[in-house]
């Protein structure tokens, strides 16, 4: 079979009865604008390791400035990476939202989309209380008091259930995953189309 032939049936597997069609709306498929990203390449999933990597951080240096001989510097770390996850955080909900408004409204999509939104949306507020709170009852040199581990705990399993909801957004429903045309591109070999 030829490279453009096993493209054809991807892109029309009506004409193969082993391939299903592509059913998802073009809106969830190539983005609303070039300000979120090129097909197949959203910038939403790539900003949120930002988040995430500060806020496991803050909360690794809240666990060392309770058993190290310098918690202040630990604690201080801590504020320091809980608000970095928090302007992270802003930047990719930012770009979220333009991926948002690609979900057709009352799908099963749409719905997940919203829990995964309002979760982050409590996430990133218990961090801010978080921050607040200790920066404005926490007197160095002491260790991180046990509830800013509590509710940075609190904010983590939000962050990780709303990350299961967002990889089922993109790994289930496919939104703003590449289009089938694309994707038939990654399993062209050199000598041609891959057997399946």
């Amino acid at each position: 079979m030829s490279t453009s032939t096993f493209i054809q049936r991807v892109i029309h597997p009506e004409e193969s009865p082993h391939d299903s069609a592509e059913i998802r709306p073009e809106s969830v498929v190539h983005p609303a604008t070039r300000l979120a990203g090129a097909e197949g390449h959203p910038y939403h999933p790539m900003l949120v390791t930002i988040p995430i990597g500060a806020w496991v951080s803050s909360l690794v240096f809240d666990v060392a400035s309770r058993v190290s001989d310098d918690p202040a510097t630990f604690g201080r770390g801590a504020i320091w990476l809980i608000w970095i996850g928090v302007a992270g955080a802003a930047l990719a909900a930012v770009f979220g939202l333009l991926d948002f408004r690609t979900i057709p409204r009352e799908t099963p999509a749409r719905s997940i989309a919203v829990a995964h939104l309002g979760i982050n949306a409590v996430a990133i507020a218990t961090f801010v209380v978080d921050a607040i709170i200790r920066m404005n009852a926490w007197k160095a040199p002491y260790e991180t008091p046990w509830w800013g581990i509590v509710f940075s705990t609190f904010a983590l399993v939000c962050v990780a259930a709303s990350g299961y909801l967002g990889s089922r957004l993109a790994y289930h429903f496919g939104v703003r995953v590449a289009g089938r045309a694309m994707q038939a591109e990654g399993f062209v070999h050199n000598d041609g189309p891959v057997k399946i």
